[in-house]
C-alpha cells in the first residue's frame, strides 16, 4: 500500500518541500534557506514569545520530595 505524499512549505522562502526522507534539510528546501533562518534567530529577529527566565544560582531545577 502506497503512502500519502506530505508537503510543507519552506518557512525561509515558501517553496514547496516533500516530508520524507529524502528531503535533507525538512521542512527547508535547502541548505541555504536553513542557514539564513538559523542567522535569523541567531540575529534575535526571531524570538520565542514570552518572557525570558535566567535561573538563579539556587534554582538547579531539583525539588526534593
Amino acid at each position: 500500500m502506497k503512502r500519502a505524499l506530505h508537503y510543507v512549505n519552506c518557512p525561509t522562502c515558501g517553496t514547496r518541500v516533500e516530508w520524507s526522507e529524502k528531503s535533507k534539510w525538512r521542512p527547508f528546501c535547502s541548505e541555504r534557506c536553513r542557514l539564513i533562518d538559523l542567522g535569523e534567530w541567531f540575529e534575535e529577529k526571531k524570538r520565542v514569545p514570552g518572557e525570558p527566565h535566567f535561573p538563579s544560582e539556587d534554582d538547579t531545577g531539583y525539588t526534593e520530595g
